[in-house]
């Protein structure tokens, strides 16, 4: 027999999942739209002082803004970076508990360290890049030496006797500076800090000799003339330092080295709230107030979407695989 009211019917069961649909996609965006529901914790890897510090702070404060809830920084040092990682991997998926990767943490320390108590590329998920900041080596001026040649032919011609500063193991500086000592064969010791304020004290004071990090750390050191200049890491030379040469210009081809900084969220945070940040994060590069402290360090914005940043970290970690193995890079 014929069911005349199965066409009924099959209104009825599409009417319903229709409604089904409708009630729940009001939910999934309330749900989008409540994040965040209470302050938002912004860790950093390093001690107060350094570049990583003046990143997050500058994008935090416009997140604070934008958002309505407050996005603080808290600096929680220690364990090239692990400490700090380690409480991010295992901190609530909601968006809450976020993180400021960069290049140590996320493309050294996998191959740097044997035993880290979480992956990197599993634990987290990338949100965007921030920033790149070109790394600058300086060194103190009772150092003999007047440039970047002087300084090279000095540690030759004295290996052990300088000392180099770094805001700790696996942070950019230490990086960049073991880069430049694979390069030129020199051998300057490192002495590895809790952050870079730490390691400038000493460095300004003369206890250490050399040092690498970005404009925003050292910047007002140098111009005040308590600190050298002898070459960027960049490719190009940067604004700020026009006078000082690329350590490419100085015969070694396509060395090049920099800071990046971006934000990671544990594993498992909704798709949603990721899209969310990486949006509010763009917005806030963009903001006047960021774009002129970031021209005044001489960075470089980012605030592309989290697969964009997902691809970065894994070139990243390709280069800095090798530089590890080839520098024998370790944890002091």
């Amino acid at each position: 027999m014929k069911d005349n009211f199965a066409p009924s019917r099959r209104r009825v069961l599409a009417a319903t999942a229709g409604a089904g649909a409708a009630l729940c996609l009001p939910s999934m965006v309330r749900a989008q739209a409540q994040w965040p529901t209470k302050a938002v914790r912004f860790l950093v890897p390093f001690a107060p002082g350094g570049t990583s510090e003046i990143v997050a702070r500058s994008v935090a404060a416009e997140l604070t803004r934008q958002l309505g809830q407050s996005v603080y920084v808290e600096n929680k040092p220690g364990g090239a970076g692990t400490v700090a990682m380690q409480e991010a991997a295992h901190a609530a998926p909601d968006g809450h508990t976020i993180i400021l990767g960069h290049v140590g943490t996320l493309a050294v320390n996998p191959y740097m360290l044997s035993n880290q108590p979480y992956d990197v590329n599993k634990d987290f998920v990338p949100v965007t890049l921030l920033a790149k900041v070109p790394n600058v080596f300086v060194i103190h001026p009772d150092v003999p030496a007047r440039n970047f040649r002087e300084f090279v032919a000095y540690a030759r011609a004295n290996p052990g006797k300088l000392n180099y500063g770094s805001a700790g193991n696996a942070s950019a500086g230490h990086l960049a500076m073991e880069y430049l000592k694979l390069v030129t064969g020199i051998f300057v010791t490192h002495i590895p800090y809790r952050g870079t304020g730490p390691q400038l004290t000493d460095l300004l004071a003369g206890r250490t000799q050399a040092s690498s990090a970005g404009m925003p750390a050292l910047g007002a050191h140098i111009r005040a003339g308590k600190l050298r200049a002898i070459a960027v890491g960049t490719q190009q030379r940067i604004a700020a330092l026009p006078d000082v040469p690329t350590v490419a210009e100085m015969g070694y081809k396509d060395f090049e080295t920099s800071q990046w900084y971006g934000i990671l969220a544990p594993a498992g945070t909704p798709p949603d709230i990721v899209k969310r940040l990486q949006e509010e994060s763009l917005k806030a590069l963009r903001s006047s107030a960021v774009t002129e402290r970031f021209a005044t360090d001489n960075a470089v914005g980012g605030g592309g979407p989290a697969s964009e940043f997902a691809g970065f970290i894994g070139r990243e970690q390709a280069i800095w695989k090798e530089i590890v193995r080839k520098a024998q890079i370790k944890a002091d």
